[in-house]
């Protein structure tokens, strides 16, 4: 039967495109003093999902994110599944 798992969505600007935020939290640490490189801000996204085995949810979260949590022309994502304690 179906069971409830955990699945964590990381998304993030893909190299080479614009990333105006990561920009901006570069630049504002430069002026605190920290010599960093480039920053990228992404988003995490929790989700619950009900599927029979991880590559169940897993398949599944990757259709959400090519059709809503993720926009693939600019950004890549990275899906994590655990069971849900």
């Amino acid at each position: 039967g179906e069971r409830r798992m955990r699945a964590t969505v990381l998304v993030r600007p893909k190299a080479g495109i614009l990333d105006p935020q990561g920009s901006a939290v570069e630049g504002s640490l430069r002026q605190l003093g920290f010599p960093v490189g480039e920053a990228r801000v992404g988003r995490v996204i929790d989700l619950d999902v009900e599927a029979a085995s991880a590559d169940e949810a897993r398949s599944a979260v990757e259709r959400m994110c090519e059709q809503l949590l993720a926009n693939p022309l600019i950004e890549s994502y990275e899906i994590a599944v655990e069971a849900a304690s």
